[in-house]
């Protein structure tokens, strides 16, 4: 019997959790807790199944949890009492990356200190993933099985997850269980480790004393000392490429999915949660779309686009919100109201912040300018009986048709139409005044 079957007969390699009642607060208080329901909610492909999950822990559904190297196991009730049996299994670890996690724990005595007081390290945690052993889990890294028939994360393995985040803020040992080894086993072993690391520096130390001479003499030559490396080396070395760059990263196939804010708190006042999420989400969507730009050929070629201001992004946003509430706040916010917001969101349709511009910005044109859009009037209606335009500042109404062209300051032209007293953009621009006159008949 090898040291470890050893250790299996000794140490409890399972250990079970009695059901606990409904948290008071969130289920996860520390970072190692908030880090294993991030996997969990990065690896479901389905935020509500997560959502009902969450519920369900809250509710008592989750019976006695069973922990042990590999995977955790529990009961979960539906609503109606339905009990299904759940499990979700984690990857142990090699016996090269225990051996790699043990030595970054004994080399620094700071860490074996808050591992027995219940507290993991982040050091500890970016050194191990350094070392190529992830201690907390990924995405992916969660697998769910649950005799509900569901292969994905269902509500029963979301809620198990959930208790065990609960869990692991209490003894983050109960992690190191998942992965592998039991507390009496790590604690046994870090203890040896820690006394032979010492024994080895204390005999270092020896047989350095035992060799040096107790009374150099200070006639005896020296050797010369380290004069470093010359500053101009270092420069030229820091101009050597590599023959050939690394690959790009690839496009993503979708936006990620940022993790849920319902955890059935109440919210700070004042704190929108819906609004926040839908931001997290449009953000990742707009991420998205930049770096697929930025991966696109000739991108480095193309001009950057101008940064979008406050009033431009709000109405940007609207575009993608649906919720109604969303929507409204964000008109408010920047002084607009609920129709106006409407009528911002139909004009960005047709032409983004250019096409915003049109409906908002009443500028007047220089002379220069001017001279140029009568020059363009008159060679798109050369050939035809040129409508009669009154114009105020950049706008040129065509009188009794209820159409207006308005010149935006890029020089494209914007068509509009009057409707229950309002003018609203009609369509896309047009680079010359008939093209955009066109495109919106009279009635």
């Amino acid at each position: 019997m090898n040291s470890r079957d050893r250790d299996r007969d000794r140490d409890p390699y399972e250990k079970i959790f009695p059901a606990a009642p409904a948290p008071s607060r969130g289920f996860a208080r520390t970072w190692w807790g908030h880090a294993w329901l991030r996997a969990l909610e990065d690896s479901a492909l389905d935020g509500t199944q997560v959502k009902h999950g969450r519920r369900y822990a809250r509710s008592g559904a989750v019976g006695a949890v069973s922990v042990r190297p590999g995977g955790l196991t529990a009961v979960v009730r539906d609503p109606d009492g339905t009990a299904h049996r759940t499990d979700v299994l984690v990857q142990e670890f090699t016996e090269a990356e225990w051996d790699r996690l043990l030595d970054l724990a004994v080399a620094e005595a700071g860490y074996i200190a808050a591992l027995l007081d219940r507290e993991v390290p982040p050091e500890l945690a970016e050194d191990a993933a350094a070392a190529g052993v992830d201690l907390l889990p990924g995405i992916g890294d969660l697998d769910p099985r649950c005799d509900c028939g569901e292969w994905d994360h269902c509500p029963h393995t979301a809620a198990l997850c959930y208790q065990m985040a609960r869990l692991l803020d209490q003894d983050p040992f109960v992690l190191l269980l998942l992965r592998g080894r039991g507390e009496r086993e790590l604690v046994a072993e870090l203890a040896e480790r820690s006394t032979a690391a010492a024994g080895a520096e204390a005999e270092s130390d020896t047989g350095t004393d035992a060799h040096t001479d107790p009374d150099p003499d200070p006639e005896a030559p020296r050797a010369p000392a380290d004069e470093g490396v010359p500053a101009a080396e270092v420069f030229a070395t820091a101009r050597i490429r590599p023959a050939a760059l690394p690959p790009l990263p690839g496009l993503p196939q979708a936006p990620g999915q940022p993790p849920t804010l319902d955890t059935e708190v109440d919210p700070e006042p004042h704190l929108d949660v819906d609004a926040v999420e839908f931001l997290a989400q449009a953000a990742a969507a707009e991420a998205h779309r930049r770096l697929a730009e930025a991966l696109a050929p000739g991108h480095a070629d193309r001009p950057q686009a101008a940064s979008l201001t406050l009033a431009e992004d709000a109405v940007r946003l609207t575009v993608e919100a649906g919720d109604f509430r969303v929507r409204s706040r964000l008109a408010a916010a920047t002084g607009r109201s609920r129709a106006d917001m409407e009528l911002a969101v139909r004009a960005w349709g047709f032409g983004a912040a250019p096409g915003l511009a049109a409906l908002e910005d009443d500028w007047t044109p220089d002379r220069t300018t001017l001279a140029r859009a009568r020059a363009a009037l008159a060679a798109a209606f050369a050939d035809g009986e040129a409508p009669v335009l009154r114009r105020v500042r950049a706008r040129w109404t065509e009188a009794g048709t209820g159409r207006q062209l308005r010149l935006g300051r890029e020089g494209r032209w914007w068509p509009y139409r009057r409707e229950a007293g309002r003018w609203i953009p009609s369509g896309p621009s047009a680079p010359d005044p008939g093209s955009a006159l066109e495109a919106d008949p009279a009635p």
